[in-house]
């Protein structure tokens, strides 16, 4: 194969204000000929002359060039996008259109990254850099969605001078990198190089080699000993992308490597189990489908309901919640047509939880929503001014469960099934297993709405095609089909985290001299401090937490909470919270802990979250560090600092104001987690109906089977 044409990552730069620096800083990090082109794509004005490519020019040694209609992309050129058109690419060929300003056509950067997506699939890479706007997360998401790299200026140090473009960007999840400018460069050609290196290990060479597929079995085993999930019905080569996708962010170029990483790192396990989900979808994604189901199917669903009825739905692989709130919100509109609504349920499913997270907090960034029409979107949505929250008319309708299609017992009566986009990644036994289960799931004549690159396959015994083109099918009434439904307990259920010896460096435990100096020089020079786990029970004392925690009367407790001393409790309950939602080290300066009835300290609070160790469970490293004397309590002699008296009422006003703030989060927390649990609950008991029902039909059949002995004996 020639070096034109051989495949390499076209890399789109996209940008707007502020984004110079941050040019400078990516295209001064990259070297002469790093095996990749770049195409910058920014908010220009249309009434003025761009200098952009002599700018870029003074920080690359690499040509810069002024595209023009069917520039063809070399490797190891810079490609910069001229004034008042639109920017796309097909077949490697950059193309321009006029710009339609009166369309408001002014996002640049999620065109371009769009078409790129389409074109280059994986070699594509998107880079967000300064800018306004939201501009670059609908292309980041094309990007992912097909297997690309996608890439953001990070916040840390100098950050982006206008960061509200790749703000939006890693607030929507759909970035792998995140990154100071000058830091990019180096890892897009680690990227880039990884292409020859782990050529084959994704089937892209003639046949899968035997190491290969031994060390895909051994990822199977790991992410199932992690996750509890079995990836092993997963389509092959898809998975093997995504294994491929995983090395080449780690910059690994030997997947035995990565196999020994997996053993010894269980964040990089479940980062690789959320790769593997996909979690790309859109609010009313394929509209003819969507419109076919609002004027054809959801009335069906009413037809002959009372308001004692109720229409159920049920949602497998749900992700982040866009396909069920985009059919809640045609449910919605169609029940107010009705004089008689009966109740509706959607229950919406996926093995992805941070993804059920986000749907059931219902907020997105406003890119997001580019799907829902203006009047919906002032409908069923309010703004915050960061991202638009869906209102509480379309969420009651929804129940968000944690539910495998594989694993678990399906649902039962339901109308409607809406799998979109899901049954692409399984294999054909995957998928043999999982059509049956949707036709057990639904009522007789109920509806399955499946994506546009799927089908019911060789089930056409238990489904009637109701609309080829947007993959609406029909339970045929009096199909009975053999299926083998999960057990509600077994092997595919269990979960296991790594133990701690197995991710630990080998022989810290085979020195006792060294861990008794340790425990001698921690005893006399560490401040005191304990280990507490995610419920707030401690794990572990040092020495001297006396003059912080004590035992309270009556029944003994380890709740560090409970134990906390007098003026301690709320600042180690906000901290202890923050460090849990941030992930970061959190510092308290001069919170005053009551010794006694008459003494006082002031201390520096420190808590620091751990790596996650043993089965999986989250340690927090709680340090009371004094800073100040042992002094009178404050209440006792503040008659005596007259001078003081406002500053302090001041500073504890705010102070309480903080805690305050902070325990209304908590309550909101707890509130949601109520109604995660309530959705879980509601979900498990759908389950448990489903799996009697089966039971009794097995009995049924085993009754059916005696009489039929009985009579031939």
């Amino acid at each position: 194969m020639t070096s034109q044409m051989k495949r390499f990552p076209i890399v789109g730069v996209g940008a707007s204000a502020g984004g110079i620096p941050a040019m400078e800083g990516l295209f001064k990090g990259i070297t002469g000929q790093p095996g990749m082109a770049f195409v910058i794509v920014t908010h220009l004005s249309p009434g003025r002359e761009s200098l952009l490519h002599e700018v870029v020019g003074r920080y690359t040694q690499m040509p810069v060039v002024v595209v023009e209609d069917g520039t063809t992309v070399l490797s190891d050129h810079v490609y910069v996008m001229p004034q008042n058109v639109v920017l796309t690419i097909e077949k490697r060929v950059l193309r321009l259109r006029p710009s339609n300003v009166l369309s408001r056509e002014r996002k640049p950067i999620d065109i371009f990254f769009s078409a790129l997506a389409e074109d280059q699939g994986e070699y594509a890479v998107g880079v967000i850099l300064s800018g306004g706007d939201s501009d670059g997360t609908l292309g980041a998401k094309a990007i992912k969605e097909r297997g690309g790299l996608t890439i953001a200026q990070a916040p840390d140090g100098y950050g982006p001078r206008n960061p509200d473009m790749p703000k939006s960007a890693i607030s929507s999840g759909l970035i792998d990198i995140a990154a100071p400018a000058e830091e990019i460069g180096a890892k897009l050609e680690g990227f880039a190089r990884s292409f020859d290196v782990l050529n084959g290990v994704a089937g892209d060479g003639e046949h899968e080699t035997a190491d290969i597929g031994r060390l895909r079995d051994e990822i199977y085993g790991i992410l199932k000993g992690q996750s509890g999930h079995d990836f092993s019905g997963y389509k092959t080569k898809t998975f093997l992308r995504r294994v491929k996708r995983r090395m080449q962010i780690a910059q690994l170029q030997s997947i035995a490597t990565y196999v020994e990483w997996l053993k010894k790192d269980p964040r990089e396990v479940m980062d690789l189990f959320r790769d593997l989900l996909i979690n790309v979808t859109d609010f009313f994604r394929d509209p003819d489908a969507f419109k076919m189901l609002e004027e054809k199917i959801l009335p069906q669903l009413f037809e002959g309901k009372t308001a004692s009825d109720a229409v159920r739905i049920w949602v497998p692989g749900c992700a982040t919640g866009e396909e069920v709130f985009s059919i809640g919100m045609l449910m919605r509109e169609h029940m107010e047509t009705l004089s008689v609504v009966p109740r509706v349920q959607i229950f919406a499913t996926d093995i992805d939880e941070p993804a059920l997270a986000v749907a059931r907090a219902a907020r997105y960034p406003a890119a997001l929503l580019q799907g829902v029409s203006p009047e919906r979107r002032q409908r069923f949505f309010s703004s915050d001014g960061e991202s638009y929250v869906l209102t509480n008319e379309v969420r009651e309708l929804c129940v968000f469960s944690p539910h495998s299609v594989v694993r678990d017992p399906p649902f039962s009566r339901m109308d409607m099934v809406s799998c979109r986009n899901l049954l692409i990644y399984f294999g054909s036994n995957i998928q043999n297993r999982v059509i049956p289960i949707f036709h057990y799931a639904l009522k007789p004549g109920g509806y399955l709405f499946l994506g546009t690159s799927e089908s019911v396959g060789q089930h056409d015994n238990l489904f009637a095609t109701v609309d080829k083109k947007q993959r609406i099918f029909q339970a045929r009434e009096h199909a009975s089909p053999h299926i083998r439904l999960p057990m509600l307990i077994g092997d595919g259920h269990s979960a296991a985290f790594p133990s701690e010896s197995a991710i630990s460096k080998k022989g810290t435990a085979s020195y006792p001299l060294r861990q008794a100096v340790e425990a001698q020089v921690l005893e006399r020079f560490a401040p005191p401090h304990v280990l507490v786990n995610d419920e707030g029970d401690i794990v572990y004392y040092s020495a001297r937490t006396g003059r912080y925690l004590e035992a309270p009367q009556g029944i003994p407790s380890r709740q560090v909470l409970t134990l906390a001393r007098p003026g301690l409790r709320l600042d180690l309950r906000a901290a202890l919270r923050e460090a849990a939602t941030t992930r970061r080290t959190i510092v308290r300066e001069n919170v005053v802990v009551d010794e006694d009835d008459e003494q006082a300290q002031s201390i520096k609070l420190m808590v620091e979250p751990l790596a996650e160790r043993g089965k999986g469970e989250q340690l927090y490293l709680v340090l009371f560090e004094p800073s100040g004397p042992v002094q009178p309590r404050p209440d006792m002699r503040r008659e005596n600092r007259d001078g003081e008296g406002a500053a302090d009422l001041e500073r504890e006003l705010r102070e309480t104001r903080e805690r305050l703030q902070s325990t209304i989060e908590e309550y909101e927390t707890a509130l949601e987690e109520l109604k995660s649990s309530n959705e879980e609950l509601v979900s498990v008991n759908e389950e448990a109906q489903s799996t009697n029902e089966e039971l009794e039909a097995s009995k049924e059949e085993m009754q059916s089977l005696n009489e039929e002995l009985n009579t031939i004996n």
